[in-house]
């Protein structure tokens, strides 16, 4: 690695940056340092999208690169995330001074702003899937897309009404020519090792310069997507120190697809990994759809989520029920463990000094078993929410239809992520029925005292977590094969009277 400035591709010319500490974020550095002042800062933590910009980077192959464009949070992006990247704002819309983009022609047209305070950023997050969907997309993208964008004064509908009204106008992408070209330049660079404000930054490229260098530094802070370390600096003003910025390294950003197995790098973004997943096991799509919003699963990695070790972390419960083995990597030592073997206390990992998370392992259900799997994330908003109680429930039924193994997990109702060991033992050798579940579902008062915050109280949170089982039945189980009568939803009332508020 060498010494040098940030570079990065902005408003059509190759962008240096030298002096800002490396924890400054891109929207301090764009309105105070530049005075590009188009993108706002609201809630300075990733949520209210006001600061959403576009970055654009090359994927592929050599040869055969293409320029990837992606929404993500100015305010928790860190500076040295840019090098090697193209950065786009509001600013770099309007062609000419005297003609808007189609998305902005078409907000005004169906006045899509009042105070305007929010309308960069929806107009940036609409950009990115205008270049990135070429055709009109439905209702349900349009909102997935704006999932991390807040209005409170004009509301929806007229967004939504403009996004497909500017499919309609004459198309105007971006050149993209000269941005690959430039990014090309920057790929011959050397890594960045990068100091300012007394502070150090260093981006390796390879798996085998962050093995080293994380021996060197091992207590340097790594940090991947900055979704939440960002937060730490922005609303804690906490000091990171080092830092070792783990986006440049090829090999953390690989996915290896199976039909046997799926391995996901530490670096991988969330966008793509759920996109994997989903792909994998297809029951995950609804964590992927409530899972943070757009601009944070551009920018968030699955490694980082899970090695941050949150006992709220939606991804966890799910990748523990499936089985999920962790890689971890030290100089050229490896070695792996399930991931619920991972989390020891709160925030408190198996992670050793001088040791990072190399790559995520799901494997495929084991023939002739039937894997039945379901995630769950219980929030006080289907958007953009902290969960109250998450959830991965999955069981592996035999040709009998008995439970031959049970791996059932849930976020929110401990210390770490952690399986329902008592739960699971109670189903254990019995039919995949309404006793079986009722049985597990009580036995959950032995696995879990839960917490009471903000977000939910102690009883809730164990009602709610028995009930997630009980729906888990309810969507898997087969019809009877006799003609008994069917269940009723009157008989499946909660079975923990005592737990309730």
């Amino acid at each position: 690695m060498a010494e040098r400035p940030i570079q990065f591709y902005f408003r059509g010319a190759l962008h240096s940056v030298q002096g800002p500490a490396p924890t400054r974020t891109v929207l301090q550095y764009l309105r105070e340092d530049l005075c590009q002042t188009g993108t706002k800062e609201g809630c300075a933590e990733g949520d209210c999208g006001a600061c959403t910009v576009v970055v654009g980077e090359l994927v592929g192959a050599d040869g055969y690169e293409e320029l990837r464009l992606s929404a993500v949070n100015s305010c928790i992006q860190f500076l040295p995330s840019l090098d090697g990247k193209a950065l786009f704002t509001v600013e770099d819309l309007a062609p000419t001074a005297d003609t808007l983009h189609p998305i902005q022609q078409a907000l005004v047209d169906r006045h899509g702003s009042q105070c305007g305070f929010c309308t960069p950023g929806f107009a940036m997050s609409l950009f990115a899937l205008y270049e990135n969907q070429p055709d009109c997309p439905e209702r349900e993208e349009i909102d997935h897309t704006l999932s991390g964008n807040l209005c409170r004064c004009t509301g929806y509908r007229p967004i939504v009404d403009a996004t497909k009204d500017a499919y309609a106008l004459p198309r105007q992408p971006l050149k993209r020519e000269p941005v690959i070209a430039a990014l090309k330049t920057l790929a011959k660079l050397p890594p960045l090792d990068y100091q300012g404000a007394g502070r150090r930054s260093h981006s390796p490229r390879s798996l085998a310069e962050l093995a080293e260098l994380r021996e060197k530094l091992p207590d340097a802070r790594l940090v991947a997507g900055g979704t939440d370390v960002g937060l730490w600096v922005t609303k804690q003003g906490r000091d990171l120190g080092e830092i070792i910025q783990l986006g440049a390294v090829a090999e953390l950003k690989r996915l290896a697809i199976g039909a046997e197995r799926l391995e996901i790098g530490a670096s991988v973004t969330l966008t793509d990994a759920f996109a994997a997943l989903t792909a994998f096991e297809p029951q995950w799509a609804e964590l992927a759809r409530r899972f943070a919003s757009t601009p944070v699963k551009n920018a968030g990695t699955l490694g980082g989520n899970v090695a941050n070790g949150s006992p709220i972390g939606d991804s966890m419960p799910a990748l523990i029920a499936l089985g999920c083995r962790i890689v971890l990597q030290k100089g050229d030592a490896t070695r792996e463990m399930l991931l619920e073997d991972f989390y020891l206390d709160y925030q408190k990992t198996a992670l050793q000094r001088g040791e990072f998370v190399r790559s995520l392992i799901v494997d495929a259900p084991n023939a002739p078993l039937q894997r039945l799997f379901r995630s769950y994330k219980v929030a006080k908003r289907l958007d953009q929410d902290i969960s109250a109680v998450a959830a991965g429930l999955a069981v592996h039924l035999d040709d009998e239809g008995l439970i031959r193994r049970a791996r059932l997990a849930f976020g929110g109702m401990a210390a770490t992520p952690k399986r329902a060991a008592a739960c699971e033992a109670a189903m254990l050798g019995r039919p995949w029925s309404l006793d079986t579940v009722r049985l597990g579902m009580a036995a959950l008062k032995e696995d879990f005292t839960p917490f009471s915050d903000v977000r939910a109280s102690s009883a809730y949170r164990l009602s709610v977590a028995a009930n997630l089982l009980q729906r888990f039945w309810l969507e898997t189980a087969q019809a009877p094969a006799s003609s008994a009568a069917p269940v009723r939803l009157a008989q499946l009332s909660p079975i923990l009277p005592e737990a309730r508020p």
